[in-house]
């Protein structure tokens, strides 16, 4: 028996298989176009979505050498906080909003008027920012009423994929909270928050726990994909929770770090769990009966990236990494700040700009490169801290991910700045992986999420933190938390001025 996941990005949508053992045994995907008809607005259309996902389906069953017959049952992931609309018939009504779609914020400062900030984030444990679901609502039904009009049905990416699969209208509850439209506490609606947005009970799906199973693939799913009639499709969760899972961070105490193009630090509780200002995301695990913490930093392997091809687009990140090795930790007090595309936590601020601090005639190249990576570093920890400070507790272990851990220069900083071992994985294919593992263990392959992780995933190496290092950067990391607050009514000069 086999199971597939199916990841829903905001790139493509990818179809991975496995077998009992979690061993992969192929994968397939296709992309996605997207469009941004006005500055910071950012859509796809999801009919667009099914199409390439039914397309990378047919393609991993093909490359795999196997019949529809053989998949036990499927995984959805994907995009979070995107809002696709649909008529009564389950027609799309307009372009899905995407999460990095940028026109609600007037709509943000709605929510918090009516219902109260403090209260709102009591509830869902969120402040409401632009990129979630609810504010997309309030936009369309205040600039497109004709559409609103329409309007009968609310789900989001990976949740039109399951529409199409099976003809149902559910969610998982992982997903759902990341509509900011949650009970957090109770795992479900709030009515209280939809009666005061003025949004319609009955719009919003049936939620599930991520291994549940939602429904079957129907006839007209199975000629399209090559499934077998009948095949169980789990909730799954959204490509944050998915992606935990994906690594094994499902238990309290083992923290997921993703340090992509953003940077995302991923925390399990076992209980509901509130950041009192909101700093913190607060969702539900795809892991049932859990939740989580999350904190997102926007730009950083990105802020490597850019710092490379603006200042140094002929040398390799190899050689650029190997000139920092020689600089202590610290970088001899020159300091980088990592906002280059505004920050998100622990401070919510568009108009945040990147910077070098305390350059001078000492510093070189290789200073610069290894503030960059402090830098991003010391971004993590302030979302570490926030989960440490939230009642977390003990951080025993951190399982790290994504482009910016392969170097074992950062990974060896990151180690000593949050003062925790670092450990990798076996696995790579992250949301889309986890999402097999949720419907492996719907289909009984496992016994429950926690088992799958341990049964299926290796840790492949380990950094533990230096104390000499360490204690260099407990210094600086204090310098680094007094920069934002001094330069961010500068900031807002700056944006003004742009």
């Amino acid at each position: 028996m086999y199971f597939l996941g199916i990841d829903t990005s905001t790139t493509s949508s990818k179809a991975l298989l496995i077998d009992e053992r979690g061993a992969v045994i192929a994968v397939a995907s296709n992309p996605h176009t997207l469009q941004t008809p006005k500055p910071l607005w950012s859509e796809q259309d999801p009919r667009e979505w099914w199409e390439a996902a039914s397309a990378s389906i047919r393609s991993v069953l093909k490359k795999a050498g196997i019949g529809g017959e053989r998949i036990g049952a499927v995984g959805l992931t994907g995009q979070m906080h995107g809002l696709v609309l649909l008529d009564e018939a389950g027609n799309v009504l307009r372009p899905a909003i995407l999460w990095n779609d940028q026109r609600t914020q007037s709509q943000c400062d709605e929510i918090h008027r009516i219902i109260g900030k403090e209260k709102f984030i009591q509830i869902t444990g969120n402040v409401a920012l632009t990129g979630f679901t609810a504010p997309k609502i309030l936009w369309v039904k205040e600039n497109e009423p004709e559409v609103f009009a329409k309007a009968k049905h609310v789900l989001l990416p990976k949740d039109y994929i399951r529409l199409k699969l099976t003809g149902e209208y559910a969610m998982d509850k992982a997903d759902g909270a990341g509509t900011v439209l949650f009970d957090l506490k109770a795992r479900d609606w709030s009515d209280e928050v939809l009666s005061a947005l003025e949004i319609p009970r009955e719009w919003m799906p049936k939620t599930f726990e991520g291994t549940e199973f939602t429904g079957h693939v129907t006839e007209e799913a199975a000629q399209l994909t090559g499934l077998k009639v009948g095949t169980p499709v789990a909730a799954g969760g959204g490509d944050q929770s998915a992606g935990a899972v994906g690594v094994g961070a499902v238990e309290p105490g083992i923290v997921g770090l993703t340090v992509g193009t953003s940077g995302v630090v991923f925390a399990t509780t076992p209980s509901a769990l509130i950041e009192p200002e909101g700093r913190l995301h607060a969702f539900c695990h795809a892991v049932p009966g859990m939740w989580h913490f999350m904190g997102v930093m926007l730009s950083a392997a990105g802020s490597l990236q850019w710092y490379r091809d603006a200042l140094a687009p002929d040398v390799s990140f190899d050689d650029l990494l190997r000139e920092a090795e020689a600089i202590p930790a610290g970088s001899e007090g020159l300091q980088f700040l990592p906002y280059l595309s505004g920050e998100r936590t622990p401070h919510p601020d568009p108009l945040a700009r990147g910077a070098f601090v305390g350059l001078t005639l000492r510093h070189s190249r290789a200073h610069m490169t290894r503030a960059v990576l402090e830098g991003v570093a010391f971004g993590l920890k302030d979302s570490f801290t926030l989960i440490q400070n939230a009642g977390l507790g003990t951080i025993t272990q951190v399982r790290a991910s994504g482009g910016g851990t392969k170097g074992a220069l950062w990974r060896q900083i990151m180690a000593s700045v949050l003062e925790a071992k670092l450990v990798t994985v076996n696995t790579t294919e992250g949301a889309a992986y986890g999402a097999a593992l949720l419907a492996g263990v719907g289909a009984g392959a496992w016994a429950d999420v926690a088992s799958a992780c341990r049964e299926c995933i290796r840790i492949t190496g380990a950094v533990s933190p230096v104390e000499k290092e360490a204690e260099a950067y407990r210094k600086s990391y204090a310098v680094y938390r007094e920069l934002y607050p001094a330069l961010k009514s500068s900031f807002g000069k700056m944006g003004e001025a742009a």
